[in-house]
């Protein structure tokens, strides 16, 4: 336990490195999420705790630099913060909203996608022989970060003061973050977005499928049909992974795009509900408020005034 303490402590001490050069980099930039001329990396930046913000989340590795945050998934709540991160490593809908942020202490994040195809590289040559496990695993988790994460997070984060070193050492760190995360307490999870044929590979892959087609009636049966399962383990295997139903996966992506086409396209309810495939408008709403606590009307009200 005393070594466990003494190396979370070690972490929280390189995040504040970390911290102090992701506030330099992101302090004129204001709130809000900042792409920086590191293909797969951005900043997280809030002065103050935050709102609810849902969306589809792609794979990635997120780690709390300062303050902490909250993330849901289905009814699950993770909480995390400094020297901690978090990996999505299958499209989902999540919750996510800064739990503790001031002007003085911003909540600082730093966010990298995961690309399976590296991954899978790396494992490759780190355990060539290792067998397949077929046991489901969240696709989500939250860990404490190492010293040597968080390592990689500060060399990267510095590349952005020599740009001209981006194209040539980039690739290097990220390859190093994988194949620490990969050495990780949770190097299983990791391990199964890249396995080809693992559970979670297949799941992802339906995954794609009713990103694709959320719109569509679709039977869990022919869901199970493309993961090469049957129904009853792929209902399984998928409320494992995802924490929810095929069908209430799929209800989740359909309220996301109908929250987004009346929010951006301002398309008035009824047609929205409509256009994700709803037949019933009242149906719709029902549906609408159980997710974000409001109807339609009043949370796109509140979502342009906040």
């Amino acid at each position: 336990m005393a070594i466990e303490t003494l190396k979370q402590r070690t972490a929280i001490h390189a995040c504040q490195e970390l911290a102090a050069l992701v506030a330099r980099y992101t302090d004129s930039k204001g709130n809000g999420a900042h792409q920086t001329a590191i293909s797969q990396l951005e900043f997280m930046r809030e002065s103050s705790a935050s709102t609810a913000i849902c969306g589809v989340s792609e794979p990635i590795l997120a780690i709390v630099i300062q303050g902490k945050k909250e993330a849901s998934l289905g009814e699950e709540t993770y909480q995390y913060g400094a020297a901690q991160y978090l990996v999505v490593s299958v499209d989902l809908p999540l919750s996510g909203l800064v739990t503790e942020a001031t002007p003085d202490q911003p909540y600082l994040g730093f966010k990298l996608n995961l690309d399976p195809v590296q991954l899978c590289d790396i494992i490759a040559q780190i355990q060539p022989h290792r067998e397949k496990k077929e046991n489901s695993v969240r696709g989500l988790f939250v860990s404490n970060a190492d010293v040597a994460l968080v390592d990689c997070a500060i060399r990267l984060t510095r590349l952005l003061d020599t740009p001209q070193d981006i194209p040539f050492l980039a690739p290097m760190i990220v390859r190093e973050t994988y194949y620490r995360l990969l050495l990780g307490e949770q190097s299983e999870a990791v391990r199964q977005i890249a396995t080809s044929g693992s559970t979670m590979q297949r799941i992802a892959e339906v995954i794609k499928l009713l990103k694709t087609n959320f719109t569509e009636s679709l039977r869990v049966e022919d869901l199970a049909g493309q993961a090469n399962m049957s129904a009853a383990s792929f209902h399984r295997h998928f409320k494992k992974v995802t924490s929810m139903s095929p069908l209430q996966y799929q209800k989740q992506l359909r309220l996301l795009e109908a929250r987004r086409l009346m929010l951006i396209e301002d398309a008035d309810a009824t047609n929205a509900a409509y256009q994700v495939g709803y037949e019933s408008p009242s149906q719709f709403s029902r549906e609408y408020s159980r997710m974000f606590g409001a109807p339609p009307i009043k949370d796109i009200e509140r979502l342009r005034t906040a």
